[in-house]
């Protein structure tokens, strides 16, 4: 290839493509399990939120909330829910729900433990960082395009775009809740004989869980506007709505999705910072 100083062109498009092309023949394997895995996880927990009468699903929901939040955020819960019923977006919104609880648990299990190398080792910090950098940079749409070609359209695609746009905020505040950990405090447990690994999950870990439970809460928020996207590529739920609304100019069915959108989110938000209130720390200064 000669490189006119000129007039300047980088074939960066024709290399990606020839990636990925090589990655599809030679990672075959790969992507067929995280088309089952991740179909599976989702078709089962869409099936188990959809199947019960909505009732008694709204009296969960609302259980739930009550549970690990206050009585206010079952009473919304419930309340919210019955809106969404009576707004006939009640499948729709369990499917989004079940997506958004598929691609947070996955994005939460790649998140902390790298949340933990980085805030243990500088070196892989220095690394991730400007990766994080640019997962968060790059435009939320521009995902959905190397997803399809690799897995076609549907939930799949959309559940490991959400999980890609959603995560840089998992591992950064895992990491900076660890670092914000007192040096004496993990220099006492050291000096009990405690080990690291003692020291990092009996102390570390619960020091710094009110930071990391505000990473949960910004990945549950970041993967909830994804979701909505991924109806682009198919996936079922409000996302398809929203997506039918702009191709339809329906203003109706667009605002009766986005509204049952909002509802899911103020409902996961309120959830996330219940269980925030609810560690070790926020108790021991509630009780100082």
């Amino acid at each position: 290839m000669q490189f006119d100083i000129l007039n300047p062109r980088i074939p960066l498009g024709g290399w990606i493509e020839s990636f990925f092309t090589w990655f599809q023949h030679a990672f075959s394997w790969l992507i067929t399990f995280t088309n089952v895995v991740i179909g599976g996880m989702y078709h089962g927990l869409a099936g188990v939120l959809s199947s019960p009468v909505y009732l008694i699903m709204m009296v969960v929901l609302a259980a739930i909330g009550w549970l690990c939040a206050n009585w206010r955020v079952g009473v919304f819960g419930f309340v919210g829910f019955y809106l969404v019923r009576a707004l006939d977006q009640w499948d729709h919104t369990m499917q989004t729900l079940a997506l958004v609880v598929v691609a947070v648990v996955l994005a939460l299990i790649l998140a902390i433990p790298l949340g933990i190398l980085a805030a243990r080792h500088k070196r892989f910090s220095a690394f991730i960082k400007p990766v994080l950098d640019f997962m968060q940079t790059m435009p939320s749409l521009a995902y959905l395009v190397p997803v399809i070609v690799l897995f076609g359209i549907g939930q799949v695609p959309g559940a490991i775009a959400t999980i890609i746009f959603a995560l840089p905020p998992g591992v950064r505040f895992t990491e900076l809740g660890l670092r914000q950990v007192d040096a004496e405090t993990v220099e006492a447990g050291a000096a009990f004989g405690a080990s690291p690994r003692h020291i990092l999950w009996r102390i570390q870990m619960p020091l710094a869980m009110p930071t990391i439970m505000a990473g949960v809460n910004q990945v549950i928020m970041l993967a909830l506007s994804m979701v909505v996207l991924s109806g682009m590529v198919g996936a079922r739920g409000l996302g398809g709505d929203v997506v039918a609304a702009l191709s339809q100019v329906d203003i109706g069915l667009g605002m009766e999705a986005g509204l049952a959108v909002v509802i899911v989110a103020v409902y996961l938000d309120r959830i996330t910072s219940g269980l925030a209130g609810r560690t070790s720390l926020e108790r021991a200064r509630r009780a100082g």
